[in-house]
């Protein structure tokens, strides 16, 4: 799925359901959620097998009479043998389906007042399909035959493709649209974790339908796929229509992983990637370096702490670089986690001549994490705002399918919910004061500034090593 602040989850959980006779079945006891105290739990839910293996989460809520279906595959950027291929495959799955047209598929739904969107990022591939319960005949259907049966129509995928290139042009005319690609390829160098999902303007050109169906039927299996109902219907009845939909699908083929925790990089010495953007009236920049993985025992005081650093409006980078020194109109920080790494970064942008006193104010700032530390009124008050956060994330169908995705994809269980904002409340002075020095890079720091190279590269190099590159060219730096 991008970037700032990730540190939000996404997805599903469900119901009480009787398993139909052949199917395995596993029935997780019914969450409590405690008012009074303002925590904060995960729905009932209920995981099933259909008889192909394949992994289904059922959750059901009664209170509007919709339904969202959402299916996550094990095969995002991290796979791809040319840039952007899982992106392409997972939009590619839209250009018809089973002998259905694309134009078909998109009236078909429009009619019905129903969703299907196709993406992936950088670990998974995902299919979203959100309609009205007494819809599901009829959309459930379509979103087999596009998840299992595409057709990669050629003039279609031509046309997409095009999209793309152009896309892409467009998105480099702003800056905060595409800086992170540029700081993950300069933190993650020849990793995975490098690859872009969108891909860039060359690789884009170079792709053809037999690679797109190359990758389809590599990584989406039975085996390698999981899929999570959220909404108004009967349990056991949405099991058959499963069964009855999707239960034929067989696995053709492994899916081949890349070890994403090997290789990863060691930041040894600052350094910067210049990238030109000669029309630039401003500067767009971001630095940090290394953070951490879905499954840190400390994601949730990191959480905490960088709401107080620059996860918030009233957070201290926003304090001192908006309000109080007026360089910029917003500058956030964040944890983007993935299963195996993760960047920290703090982002913002000021004009081209304030450039130097916006990098400067924003190291200052930060920091006051190892020169002055956190307060405890100051600690409370993020707590206070991370809990009053947190359950919003998880109220609509689509974000608790969404939820239950990113489960699979990253492999935390219910605990990582249910026990959130309990860990927020046991957060101490003493706890902030550990994250800080093990988790939040000071030597080191990796920069990304995008803007007038003539005005702003001597500032640059006062930071570290630059590479200089220009934002017309296509791929987002060496």
């Amino acid at each position: 799925m991008k970037q700032t602040i990730k540190m939000s989850l996404s997805a599903l959980a469900i119901a009480s359901a009787l398993s139909l006779a052949g199917c395995a079945s596993t029935v997780k006891p019914a969450a409590i959620n405690v008012v009074e105290t303002g925590s904060f739990s995960l729905p009932q839910y209920q995981t099933v097998s259909l008889s192909n293996g394949l992994k289904v989460n059922l959750m059901v809520q009664k209170e509007v009479p919709l339904i969202t279906i959402n299916a996550v595959v094990r095969g995002g950027a991290v796979n791809d043998t040319t840039s952007g291929l899982a992106s392409m495959t997972a939009q590619g799955l839209m250009l018809g389906a089973a002998g259905q047209s694309k134009a078909d598929i998109e009236q078909t739904l429009d009619f019905m007042g129903a969703s299907l969107n196709t993406g992936a990022d950088q670990e998974g591939s995902y299919i979203d399909a959100s309609f009205m319960s007494k819809d599901l005949d009829k959309v459930l259907p379509i979103f087999s035959n596009v998840l299992l049966s595409p057709d990669f129509d050629t003039a279609e995928f031509a046309k997409l493709q095009q999209r793309e290139i152009v896309g892409l042009s467009q998105q480099k005319e702003s800056p905060r649209a595409v800086i992170g690609r540029y700081f993950n390829k300069l933190v993650f160098a020849n990793h995975p974790y490098a690859n872009p999902s969108s891909g860039n303007s060359e690789s884009i050109a170079e792709l053809s339908i037999e690679q797109l169906r190359a990758f389809h039927q590599g990584y989406y299996q039975p085996s390698n796929v999981a899929i999570s109902v959220v909404g108004d219907f009967d349990p056991q009845q949405m099991q058959a229509k499963l069964e009855q939909t999707l239960g034929q699908w067989k696995n053709t083929a492994v899916a081949v992983q890349a070890d994403l925790a090997q290789a990863l990089p060691t930041l040894t010495k600052s350094r910067v990637l210049l990238v030109d953007k000669s029309d630039a009236i401003e500067t767009t920049f971001v630095f940090g370096g290394m953070g951490i993985s879905y499954d840190s025992p400390d994601y949730v005081g990191l959480t905490v702490v960088n709401t107080i650093l620059g996860g918030r409006f009233t957070s201290w980078l926003n304090d001192e670089l908006r309000v109080n020194a007026g360089l910029t109109y917003g500058a956030r920080s964040g944890f983007v986690p993935y299963s195996k790494a993760g960047v920290f970064q703090i982002s913002t942008f000021t004009k081209a001549e304030t450039t130097k006193e916006a990098i400067d104010l924003a190291l200052k700032t930060y920091a006051r994490l190892w020169q002055k530390g956190i307060d405890q009124a100051t600690l409370d008050s993020a707590k206070a705002y991370v809990k009053g956060q947190f359950p919003p994330k998880f109220e609509t169908a689509s974000q608790l399918a969404g939820l239950m995705s990113e489960m699979y994809l990253y492999g935390f269980d219910d605990d990582f919910i249910n026990q959130f904002q309990a860990k927020v409340d046991g957060l101490t002075i003493a706890e902030t004061e550990r994250l800080v020095k093990q988790y939040f890079p000071q030597q080191n720091l990796q920069y990304v500034l995008i803007g007038n190279a003539e005005k702003i590269a001597d500032i640059a190099a006062q930071y570290g090593d630059v590479t200089k590159v220009d934002i017309k060219d296509s791929g987002f730096g060496q």
